[in-house]
């Protein structure tokens, strides 16, 4: 009976390695039979090749942190990449461009020099044959005061005397205009920046009010909010601009004057974006968690509900650069933003509003600045529509 066992486990010609007497000599390792009554030699080589294989398969994954992922997706996009150059290229000539040229924000150029003036006046005039014929007259005088309306890649004289070279030429106030576009620019980004923090912080604390009491919090922020939507801006900023006109406020306090009227009137739309948020996040799994813990009011708003919004805020707040570059040069348009001595890039654009004459012969006063205008706002959209693509996980890349 043994025999015909010992047979039948061993020589059984279905297992996959049968066991015989050949395979049962001792090799020196240890031999593991399998459930089909198979054997695997050397166990051991074949445990750690497993080990091996699952550490190689670790190593060829990478955990990529949210982080790098939504940097990853967002430089993908050659538009964000383009509104990010841009971004940076106009930075670095407003705030280190003044460094490398010797004219400031309020010199003058007060060499005298010949300069021709353009007499923008239509003269009509009969010939000796019965035809009418049209002309301008062209005067040339010497300006005894200010080089004002000087060609680009001219030289004037500073006030201590040393020459120096006009890039784009001056106004025709003497100022340079090279040297005034990048002081407007810097202007526009702390003022586009100042704003959108300010209003995005009172927005945060508001709405986040709003979103999390509701009863009657909600109700009264929410009608602070509704009343300043329906309030129309282009008259409040023109009343405004009237009262602090008649005033003769100090060009800084009105630059003052001008970012609290834009925050006023922005920050009722940051408002409504978190409580919306906050409405539906409240009502997550993770917040149920926080309140049978035992968290308090401010952790809960500020560092679980607020920290989830921040996606869909970091896109208004760079979509709202453009937006308050664009109100700031409105405004300025209008004479009612940064004095004359203050360097705008509005009030630079205005300037072809004041004659023809302006307008058609001295293109440098103007046209540059609303290139750099349209190059900020260009950038900071290209850099809003690619950060929400790459925080919306939703996106298929």
């Amino acid at each position: 009976m043994e025999d015909n066992k010992n047979t039948d486990i061993t020589e059984n010609p279905e297992l996959e390695n049968p066991v015989t007497e050949e395979n049962l000599v001792d090799s020196g390792a240890p031999q593991v039979f399998t459930p089909s009554g198979g054997i695997v030699e050397n166990a051991e080589a074949a445990v750690a090749s497993n080990e091996e294989e699952e550490v190689a398969l670790a190593d060829r994954v990478k955990v990529v942190s949210p982080f790098k992922l939504v940097m990853k997706r967002f430089f993908r996009s050659r538009l964000s990449v383009v509104g990010l150059t841009m971004f940076i290229v106009v930075l670095l000539f407003s705030f280190l461009g003044p460094l490398f040229v010797p004219w400031e924000e309020k010199e003058r150029d007060k060499s005298p020099s010949y300069r021709v003036y353009y007499n923008n006046v239509l003269h009509e005039e009969t010939g000796s044959d019965g035809e009418e014929y049209d002309y301008y007259v062209i005067s040339t005088n010497r300006p005894m005061t200010l080089n004002s309306h000087a060609p680009a890649f001219t030289y004037g004289v500073r006030d201590n005397g040393e020459r120096a070279l006009h890039v784009l030429g001056t106004d025709k106030d003497g100022y340079d205009i090279f040297v005034r576009i990048m002081y407007g620019g810097r202007m526009s980004l702390l003022l586009s920046f100042m704003v959108v923090l300010i209003y995005t912080l009172i927005g945060i604390v508001l709405g986040g009010l709003a979103g999390y009491f509701g009863g009657w919090v909600d109700m009264i922020i929410m009608r602070i909010v509704d009343i300043l939507n329906c309030i129309p801006s282009l008259p409040i900023l023109l009343i405004v601009g009237a009262i602090y006109n008649g005033l003769n406020l100090s060009p800084n306090l009105r630059v003052y004057v001008m970012m609290g009227v834009l925050t006023l009137l922005s920050w009722p739309g940051t408002c409504r974006l978190v409580r919306g948020q906050i409405l539906f996040l409240r009502e997550q799994e993770y917040m149920v968690a926080a309140d049978a813990l035992g968290f308090g009011v401010g952790r809960k708003i500020f560092k679980h509900l607020i920290p989830n919004v921040m996606p869909q805020l970091i896109v208004t707040m760079t979509l709202g650069l453009g937006g308050t570059i664009l109100s700031e040069a409105t405004l300025s348009y209008l004479s009612l933003g940064a004095p004359k001595e203050v360097a705008s890039l509005g009030q630079m654009v205005s300037l072809s509003t004041q004659s023809m004459t302006i307008m058609e012969y001295y293109v440098l006063d103007w046209l540059p600045a609303g290139i750099m205008i349209i190059l900020a706002v260009v950038a900071f959209n290209f850099i809003g529509d690619g950060l929400r693509d790459a925080l919306d996980p939703k996106m298929k890349r």
